[in-house]
């Protein structure tokens, strides 16, 4: 592997990491605004849980995405790419 392919790999992994601590930041901001209107405006029915457990899943599924899964990923992606490759020529 090149200095070149790593610098490409590791750019990549920075990127996706501050995607994901971008992404948090959102939504811990607007949560937190979303449960301040609920107990402020109508404290009853506490709505903002619906909001909070689905935006949840997919903060919880970025963050796996990028930390937990990310060789997986890129070992299946390189597999498919593979074997359309091989789709390909006729093999």
């Amino acid at each position: 592997m090149t200095d070149n392919t790593s610098y490409i790999k590791a750019k990549k992994r920075v990127e996706a990491k501050l995607g994901f601590y971008i992404h948090l930041a959102i939504y811990i901001a607007v949560m937190t605004l979303l449960v301040v209107i609920n107990l402020t405006t109508a404290p009853d029915p506490f709505w903002a849980i619906w909001p909070l457990i689905g935006w949840g899943i997919a903060v919880l599924a970025h963050g796996l995405s990028v930390f937990v899964l990310t060789g997986k990923t890129t070992d299946l992606k390189k597999k498919m790419i593979e074997k359309e490759i091989q789709k390909e020529k006729g093999e």
